[in-house]
């Protein structure tokens, strides 16, 4: 864990690979369990240490991830998170050649939580959620490419299904079809730019973290 920015109300690291951003019912330690650990000491404080998650990253991707440390840094930024006013920024490898070199999709994706698994369709369904995402290719390498992607909507695993669904699954992924292996645990998708407005000083907040855009 590295920590990418801090304020008085909220704080934004960087989430390696591999690891959960939350802790589950296995009880493995988790990225909010840093953070707090991080909080406890800088801070001396004493007992339970507050933390609010506004957004998730999937356990094998790697990226951004910011935290509330007060409740009203919590509220504004949830609130910003809704509104989508919050701009993410994602670099993915893929496999194969997209020969359109940008482009937006457009789907309705419906989780089996049981699978923990994405359907997704490409018309309004019940029970599914619309999902939209910007990708442009940065660069082609070899047989593969480099996409950079904006994120309009925040569904679970939605550049990950929607990319599979074109054809062009991620690196690494192998539920959502990838035949190429990245690295153990991992697939080559990485959060790396998060665009906001601070909790209470209205000021424009710019966090990157480059990973995979200058890595390859």
């Amino acid at each position: 864990m590295k920590v990418l920015y801090e304020d008085n109300h909220l704080i934004a690291v960087f989430k390696p690979h591999g690891i959960l951003v939350q802790g589950d019912i296995g009880g493995e330690r988790c990225l909010m369990d840093e953070v707090k650990d991080y909080l406890k000491e800088k801070y001396k404080k004493p007992g339970n240490v507050f933390l609010g998650l506004l957004h998730r990253l999937d356990r094998p991707v790697a990226g951004i991830v910011l935290f509330a440390k007060t409740s009203k840094g919590a509220s504004r930024l949830s609130e910003q998170f809704r509104n989508h006013s919050v701009e993410k920024i994602y670099y993915c490898l893929v496999a194969g050649q997209r020969k359109e070199t940008a482009g937006t999709l457009i789907n309705w994706l419906k989780k089996d939580e049981k699978k923990n698994k994405v359907e997704v369709f490409d018309q309004e369904t019940v029970g599914a959620r619309r999902a939209e995402l910007d990708y442009a290719l940065v660069k082609k390498i070899g047989c593969q490419s480099l996409l950079k992607i904006i994120l309009k909507t925040g569904r679970s695993h939605q550049i990950r299904a929607q990319l599979s669904q074109i054809g062009y699954p991620i690196i690494g992924d192998i539920k959502y079809g990838s035949k190429h292996k990245f690295k153990p645990g991992a697939i080559a998708l990485s959060a790396e730019k998060l665009s906001f407005t601070s909790a209470t000083q209205a000021k424009p907040v710019v966090i990157e973290a480059h990973f995979l855009s200058k890595g390859l």
